[in-house]
């Protein structure tokens, strides 16, 4: 029975609908988060890496099986996943008023994790699905696969900016309902697999064994390019997971339509690989997005007018569209005897970056440095609005940021807080038996006579924070330009960069 290229191309893309969905309305959500459960930025940066660090484990462990038991088998698993993970992460809001903050957090980091094993099981199996189905052009169809990425981005912040939040543009809904429309391209892509026949693994068909694979891990261009994967993930995943609640601190009410925009950009960009990749080759493509992002987050951290600002998300949008699935279509074309295993290994190195490094990372730099500005502004503000609890990360000191929901309570001078109270009483409920709403109740009781005086301060620091960070976070891009010119240099000593061919009748050794 033969395999249908364009229907399995459409669940493939439908999965990564489902992912950007799932991830550009989480990023609408983190702020509503923060306020109504007390988190930090850490803190929400840890769930949101939680989410990636589950991606990446499950698609290296994945990647691992993926040629051995079949495509199918995997995406099936993912589907099951993905509805778990959703009725997990809604029962958050129930699971706070009962049981507290600590509770909370475990249960929307177990849901974000959930939701990115299932996320990591897909990945295993598309990429490789789809470098088998288009042999010839696996840059350019991996480009295009990935523009369901940024598409599902683009369906998520529209969803949440019209959704979400006090300034929502159509209606304010409960976080829940939005967030679980991701569902939707679930269903769809469930249905296709399992009327679809799935081909049999390359890699499996040429009888190359498990391994011979493995001992593609012991090329140092393949080490190479996954230390460089490292840094897509961080700069890439990362940012993404804050992007929006930075640029709304920068661009009030702004900053969904500026990740919609960014994702635009991705999604329109990525169906065009081939013909610049037929131009200047994959890791020319690579070092030129390296270059287009460091210029990009810098400026973002740096511009000060509106103008400005959507220039430099602009271009940090182009130099970031072609990173992740590029780097994919480099190890399939180069180390194809690897199958399943070594393009799984990019995306797990890039998730787990994103998830141990790039969302904790960017969050402890807005935390460091908006503290270090309000101790020095104004200590007494700090006083008022420090969390409870000292967040670390990797060798760096810890730091007392700032509470999410006291911040929340005084950007909207209080109203969203009143009405979670009127809404908890009216309900014939004590306030006294929601113990977090209580006391940020009482707190607000005594810290609202100094609005005036501590608005300002906490806003500037917070936008200080958020800046200091994508500087830092530039210098990511940078060392990838580095990285990659390296590689362009290595392979013009060698005569060019070239595909790597392997025969499916036998477990010769590839020829280029």
């Amino acid at each position: 029975m033969k395999s249908n290229p364009f229907a399995l191309m459409i669940a493939s893309f439908l999965t990564l609908i489902a992912a950007g969905v799932g991830f550009g309305v989480r990023a609408g959500v983190l702020g509503i988060w923060g306020a109504k459960f007390e988190f930090t930025n850490l803190e929400l940066g840890t769930i949101t890496g939680g989410g990636l660090t589950g991606f990446g484990l499950v698609v290296l462990v994945a990647s691992l099986i993926t040629d051995r038991i079949g495509y199918k088998t995997i995406v099936l698993s993912a589907l099951v996943l993905h509805v778990l993970s959703a009725g997990i992460t809604f029962a958050a809001t129930p699971i706070y008023a009962s049981a507290g903050k600590d509770a909370t957090y475990m249960c929307l980091y177990l849901g974000m994790f959930m939701f990115a094993v299932a996320n990591g099981l897909c990945e295993a199996a598309i990429n490789p699905l789809i470098a088998q189905l288009y042999p010839n052009q696996k840059t350019h169809y991996l480009n295009i696969l990935h523009a369901g990425w940024p598409g599902g981005l683009i369906l998520g912040g529209i969803l949440a900016g019209s959704f979400l939040g006090p300034n929502a543009w159509v209606m304010q809904l409960r976080w829940e309902i939005p967030m679980a429309l991701f569902l939707i391209p679930t269903v769809i892509y469930g249905i296709i697999t399992l009327r679809e026949h799935f081909p049999e693994s390359e890699v499996k068909a040429a009888g190359i064994t498990f391994a011979q694979g493995v001992m593609e891990f012991a090329q140092p261009l393949l080490l190479f390019l996954l230390v460089l994967q490292v840094c897509v993930g961080y700069v890439e995943l990362g940012t993404d997971s804050w992007i929006t609640r930075i640029m709304n601190r920068f661009l009030i009410g702004q900053g969904f339509i500026l990740f919609i925009y960014a994702s635009s950009i991705m999604f329109v960009l990525r169906f065009f690989a081939g013909p610049i990749v037929a131009r200047i080759n994959p890791l020319g493509l690579l070092f030129t997005s390296a270059v287009l992002a460091t210029i990009g987050l810098y400026s973002i951290g740096t511009f000060e007018t509106a103008v400005a600002i959507w220039i430099a998300v602009t271009i940090y949008g182009i130099g970031k569209t072609f990173f992740w699935p590029t780097m994919l279509g480099v190890v399939g074309e180069r180390f194809p005897r690897g199958g399943a295993m070594t393009i799984g290994a990019v995306s797990a190195v890039g998730a787990l970056s994103g998830g141990y490094l790039g969302g904790p990372g960017i969050g402890y730099q807005q935390d460091f440095y908006a503290t270090q500005n309000l101790q020095q502004v104004s200590p007494e503000t700090y006083q008022r609005y420090q969390a409870e609890e000292e967040n670390g990360f990797l060798f760096l000191p810890p730091v007392r940021g700032l509470n999410g929901a006291r911040v929340a309570v005084l950007d909207d001078e209080g109203k969203e807080l009143a009405t979670d109270v009127e809404r908890w009483t009216s309900s014939g409920n004590k306030l006294e038996d929601n113990s977090a709403l209580a006391a940020l109740n009482q707190w607000w009781q005594g810290a609202s006579q100094y609005t005036k005086v501590d608005a300002q301060p906490v806003n500037a620091a917070s936008i200080f924070g958020a800046k200091m960070a994508l500087r830092w976070t530039s210098c990511v891009p940078a060392a990838m330009a580095g990285g990659y010119l390296i590689l362009i240099l290595y392979f013009r000593l060698r005569g060019g960069y070239r595909q790597v061919e392997m025969s499916v009748t036998d477990n010769a050794a590839p020829t280029e």
